[in-house]
């Protein structure tokens, strides 16, 4: 006898208990991140191989990356993310047998913009599935990618490519894929804004946070990220997913494959864990190609859904929403353009540290860290102008607030304080006569500050 994990889908053929047993650990596999880096690391293993070579770097500049474009003949691809459901055995441990997909989730990938977009297939959405009614996620159980490829690419109105699929390639991924993948970069720094208890010992489900920066494992992350019992239920895990996948894409980005001293444990990562039909070519085109994305040009969104109803088959399903549906579709198939392109690194350093004036505001809630920031950047040269609290302290990350009067100094704090998350926000320059003795920069100091000094203050205030 095995029990399977589920996400309310009460099927009369496999009926589960009211504890949360239903939450899916692969829900929430980091997609984009195995396309564009897991799958790159292989591409590197192979090349080391090829050239004899135990440096990662000489392997790829010695090895012959192509184009995309030439590989695909095309400027965009589709690509299908497929990632399995499992059961315990009578053993308690979990098996793929007969799976369902608990992930869905659709790649667009474009070359001249390198722009990528992704849409999200609620599991449970009504779909046909071998002629019969059913719940989307069980044409993978019925027929594997292939199957998956038809049901899903006709229930989005996807069009069809030459090979007469909708997919141009998919992707499928078995257990503990982003639980592995998060562990082999050496975890995440996660911003946890509430207070979460919850433990399913059924579902192997414990989780407990307290609001801060936590520094998580790959399965506290993928607990954290499979939770669902809170004020809004499935929106915010979807939230809590995108967060998990935005802070793995920013990290493998600006440690540059954490320094690369966890390469060998990504490519056993994806080695175990990614069934594809990609060539190594491909892979390894698609990876360098998008090896620098801007994260301001991947896009998520997901199926909108109307209403839900009762099937025979399979309980409770979704029902889409036509308009919604065909909105997002044209969305995700017409025209892209990217983000504008950050500064140039050389006009950034160009900015004198000396010709900036800083007010420094603590937001996080921890006590002194506005002091240690400040006292950070009059080290750098800056000229601090003032420093206390911000008007709350619910700031998960630090802000910086750049008038146009220095142009690039705000990019430049950036630089100098390493805060990968620090995000920079234009604001006008008030329109009073004094303004020449206010600042030009304004930083308001997150959590994340906390987690690159030796030790964190206590509680509260400036």
């Amino acid at each position: 006898m095995s029990k399977r994990i589920e996400i309310d889908d009460e099927r009369p053929r496999r009926r589960r208990p009211e504890t949360d047993a239903s939450s899916d650990r692969l829900a929430y596999i980091l997609g984009a991140v195995l396309i564009l880096f897991g799958l790159f690391t292989g591409a590197v293993a192979f090349t080391m191989v090829r050239s004899h070579t135990m440096n990662p770097l000489v392997g790829v500049v010695n090895y012959f990356v192509p184009s995309p474009e030439s590989l695909f003949g095309k400027e965009r691809i589709y690509v299908a993310l497929y990632g399995l459901d499992y059961d315990y055995s009578s053993n308690d441990e979990p098996t793929s047998k007969d799976s369902r997909t608990d992930k869905i989730e659709i790649f667009a990938l474009d070359f001249p913009s390198k722009v990528i977009k992704s849409v999200a297939v609620p599991r449970d959405m009504d779909a046909i599935v071998d002629g019969h009614e059913d719940k989307i996620n069980d044409a993978y159980h019925y027929g594997g990618a292939k199957n998956s490829d038809t049901v899903v690419g006709s229930f989005m109105g996807m069009p069809k490519n030459e090979n007469g699929g909708y997919f141009d390639r998919y992707i499928t991924l078995r257990i503990n894929a982003s639980k592995e993948m998060i562990d082999a970069i050496g975890g995440l720094d996660v911003p946890v804004t509430q207070t979460i208890n919850y433990d399913d010992n059924w579902g192997h489900l414990h989780i407990h946070f307290k609001p801060g920066l936590v520094h998580m494992s790959g399965d506290e992350a993928v607990s954290y990220a499979r939770f669902r019992h809170d004020a809004c239920s499935d929106p915010c895990r979807i939230q809590r997913q995108q967060q998990i996948e935005k802070l793995t894409i920013e990290k493998l980005k600006n440690d540059k494959f954490n320094d690369l001293t966890h390469i060998a444990e990504l490519i056993a990562v994806a080695r175990r864990n990614i069934d594809t039909n990609m060539s190594a070519d491909e892979m390894k085109a698609l990876a360098w190609h998008f090896r620098d994305v801007n994260t301001a040009d991947i896009h998520s969104t997901q199926i909108p859904f109307a209403s839900d109803k009762e099937l025979n088959c399979c309980g409770d399903v979704l029902v889409a929403d036509d308009a919604g549906r065909a909105k997002v579709i044209a969305d995700f198939t017409g025209p892209y353009a990217a983000a504008t392109p950050p500064p140039d690194a050389g006009e950034i350093a160009s900015v004198k540290p000396a010709d900036v004036r800083v007010d420094v505001r603590n937001g996080s809630g921890v006590a002194g860290l506005g002091a240690k920031l400040a006292a950070q950047l009059r080290k750098d040269g800056y000229v601090i102008n003032s420093v206390g609290n911000a008007d709350s302290f619910d700031y998960d990350t630090t802000q910086i607030r750049a008038t146009p009067r220095t142009p690039l100094a705000g990019e430049r704090v950036r630089s100098d304080i390493h805060l990968a998350r620090a995000t920079v926000t234009p604001v006008p320059l008030p329109s009073s006569s004094a303004s020449s003795t206010l600042a030009d920069v304004t930083v308001i100091v997150g959590r994340d500050f906390a987690a690159s000094l030796p030790a964190a203050g206590s509680a509260a205030k400036e």
